[in-house]
């Protein structure tokens, strides 16, 4: 899998990098993941939490897609890669359940 880190307004450190290629390194090769775009971004706003992570994952068929704020760019990883194995996990599922039931028939 590519990974592509996009840094808007700032320098990410080499620390963060390889935080973010660690976490992206638990979804599973077996998900047919091609490429993932990361792009972390601060808000305008100081006085919430204002850390943006987003994640597009390439995989066959629609790409996913994910947002998350908060007051670390850390933090912000950690939630994305966790909805992200939920969306992963849920689409496993219904190929599974799609596959059990053209066999029954």
């Amino acid at each position: 899998m590519d990974v592509i880190i996009q840094s808007l307004g700032f320098k990410h450190s080499a620390n963060l990098e390889a935080y973010i290629n660690e976490k992206l390194g638990k979804l599973t090769p077996s998900d047919n993941i091609i490429r993932a775009n990361v792009t972390l971004f601060q808000g305008p706003d100081r006085a919430t939490p204002n850390d943006y992570c987003e994640i597009r994952l390439e995989v066959p068929g629609p790409d996913l897609f994910v947002k998350e704020q908060s007051e670390q760019f850390e933090q912000a990883v950690d939630e994305c890669i966790n909805k992200l194995q939920g969306i992963l996990r849920k689409q496993k599922e219904k190929m599974v359940d799609s596959h059990r039931r053209a066999g029954a028939q």
